[in-house]
């Protein structure tokens, strides 16, 4: 996720503004750039690729006392110098994290003003809106008012006018950013990490709040247009924890981070309650002519194509086959000219799966690729891609990057049958709404009772083994249960479909045997029910991890959990969470490193 840093102070800004941006890699990034004031002007100087590209160009003995920073991690476009932060005007220069979804629309009425743009970004959208205003009103803060009331979507944005000298102008919605006082000057940042070698006080903004920061002042104007004072706050952590933004682990900070995560990849992606994509792979032409659709991914991946495989299937009623990357070109796979492969990948780099794409090129069939990093070889070798927007996943055992898979995924079914007509635009409005609107609020609500997940966790952390049990899409999400218990804990954990237990594996229940069964579907209810009863009949201590709204006959299981009321088909999405954070605790309450499991890496580059 993109970094800010500004300053404003009595020392040279340049030294200032590289610090807070080292300071800031943790996050993930493509280019880095930086905007400052000099000799009465606006100088920008910006490079794709790692901070030390972007320091070569610069003189930090440079005497300039204001400047703005940022890391990118690219959204719209590819990552470039061109793409990269700040953006701006002859007036006026910004940085900005997050995502402006209107961008397009308002893109086309400054175009029909007079406006040139040179980027592929959503930000240099909104600098030339605010410079729009602000050639109005000849005042910033109304003009960032203006702005911002236009704009739909989240941001944090940092701005410096030209004719306002020394001074940088902030404001944010459904994004991070404090303004931090400190002896030698005053900063502006999205993560007090970049400035916890300065100072450990800081105010946090609220949402709408225009705030300007001098060198030796800080005011703030709340969303009335009313100055007023905010609460000076001080960081109790230091920069590693700060880095994790006061969480222990990564993971954890990562799994809280599933609600904004998903809205951010999905809410680009509709237009008037529809689905919307425009590659040329997910048009109604092409999709009509798919025989079968072929899923290529790893690990974590894979148990997303699995899911996609579900949704696909009974909304578009398209047969899909999904693939282990490492065995795909090993097996020979038959592959058919009107066949699409998805590869999917959050690193883009995963070797197996881009052996997987260059073979299905080979033979002449289309890749679509779903990946997370731009410019990744998977990104730049597929057909096309689409974009997850989780941000840098730093934990080895991935959270965020799932969840916002199996979201994307969900979507692109929906897009799927509705274009093709196998669903009709009610259903499709009715589902989108609920994978934009309702989704990540369920998913609050689950990491908002952690504590129960750390209770039941610590009745297992001594288990020898752990078995998950589910029929039709909740075994797809046993699979990741018990990849993600086992990576991390080092407790053995297997995934069974819920049938499959009296066809051997039973004999592997006794006394004592954590059993954590997932339930969504009423259809399906009697038959777990059944499988339950005969784990239970065996001494089995049995989890329910169950969608509320289910009812089960009492005395059945040991523990319940109750997932808050999705709809059966996007399930899934939210009981991704639940299994997450049973995961985390139950590595957590053991003492283990939860963020470095041993023997794995993030991204596997070899096969």
């Amino acid at each position: 996720m993109c970094g800010i840093i500004g300053y404003s102070g009595s020392k040279k800004t340049l030294p200032k503004l590289i610090a807070g941006l080292y300071a800031l890699e943790y996050r993930g990034y493509d280019s880095a750039g930086v905007a400052f004031f000099k000799d009465n002007d606006l100088n920008v100087i910006k490079s794709k690729g790692r901070i030390d590209f972007l320091k070569e160009k610069l003189d930090l003995e440079l005497d300039s006392n204001c400047g703005i920073g940022h890391t990118r991690w690219a959204t719209h476009g590819e990552p470039s110098d061109i793409n990269s932060h700040p953006h701006g005007t002859d007036n006026l220069y910004i940085v900005h994290n997050g995502i402006i979804e209107n961008y397009a629309e308002i893109k086309l009425q400054l175009i029909q003003k007079g406006y040139v743009f040179v980027s592929e970004t959503d930000t240099e959208v909104a600098a030339k809106l605010i410079d729009f205003y602000y050639c109005q009103t000849n005042e910033p803060v109304s003009a960032i008012r203006k702005a911002i009331n236009d704009f739909r979507g989240s941001f944090a944005i940092a701005i410096i006018f030209k004719d306002y000298e020394n001074t940088i102008f902030g404001t944010r919605r459904d994004n991070p950013m404090l303004i931090a006082p400190a002896n030698d000057g005053n900063y502006i940042t999205s993560d007090i990490s970049a400035v916890l070698s300065y100072t450990k006080d800081f105010y946090r903004p609220e949402e709408g709040d225009i705030v300007t920061v001098t060198s030796k002042d800080i005011k703030f104007i709340d969303k009335n247009d009313n100055e007023i004072t905010r609460t000076l706050e001080k960081a109790v952590w230091n920069r590693e924890q700060a880095e994790k933004g006061g969480f222990p682990f990564f993971m954890i900070k990562e799994i809280n981070e599933e609600p904004d995560s998903i809205r951010r990849t999905l809410t680009p992606r509709i237009n008037n309650g529809l689905p919307s994509f425009d590659s040329p792979l997910l048009s109604a032409e092409k999709i009509k002519t798919y025989d079968t659709i072929n899923i290529v991914a790893c690990g974590t991946a894979y148990h997303a194509g699995l899911i996609a495989k579900f949704a696909i299937e009974k909304l578009a009623r398209i047969r899909v086959d999904v693939h282990l990357a490492s065995e795909f070109r090993y097996n020979n796979p038959i592959l058919s000219k009107n066949d699409l492969v998805i590869v999917i990948s959050q690193s883009g780099e995963t070797a197996d799966s881009l052996a997987a794409l260059r073979l299905s090129k080979e033979r002449g069939v289309p890749v679509l690729g779903v990946v997370n990093v731009a410019g990744s070889a998977i990104a730049r070798e597929a057909d096309d891609v689409i974009y997850t927007l989780c941000g840098p996943e730093i934990a080895v055992a991935s959270t965020k990057a799932y969840s916002v898979q199996i979201a994307l995924l969900y979507l692109i079914s929906v897009h799927m049958a509705y274009t093709i007509e196998k669903i009709d635009e009610s259903v499709a409005k009715q589902l989108t709404s609920e994978l934009v609107e309702n989704i990540h609020l369920l998913i609050q609500k689950v990491i908002d009772s952690s504590e129960t997940f750390s209770e039941v966790a610590d009745e297992f952390k001594d288990a020898h083994s752990i078995f998950f049990i589910g029929r039709g899409i909740d075994h797809y999400l046993c699979c990741e249960a018990a990849l993600k218990c086992k990576e991390i804990s080092y407790i053995h954990c297997e995934s069974y479909a819920a049938g499959e237990l009296k066809h051997g594996t039973i004999s592997l229940i006794t006394e004592g045997t954590p059993v954590i069964a997932i339930m969504s579907s009423e259809e399906m209810k009697e038959k777990m029910i059944s499988n339950i009863r005969e784990v239970k009949a065996r001494g089995a201590n049995i989890l329910l991890i169950v969608r509320d709204g289910i009812k089960i006959p009492d005395g059945i299981v040991d523990n319940i959990i109750l997932i808050p009321n999705s709809s059966e088909l996007l399930f899934p999405l939210v009981g991704a969470t639940a299994i997450q954070l049973l995961a985390y605790y139950l590595s957590f309450n053991l003492g283990i490193d939860v963020d470095k499991p041993r023997n794995l890496a993030k991204s596997v580059t070899v096969e």
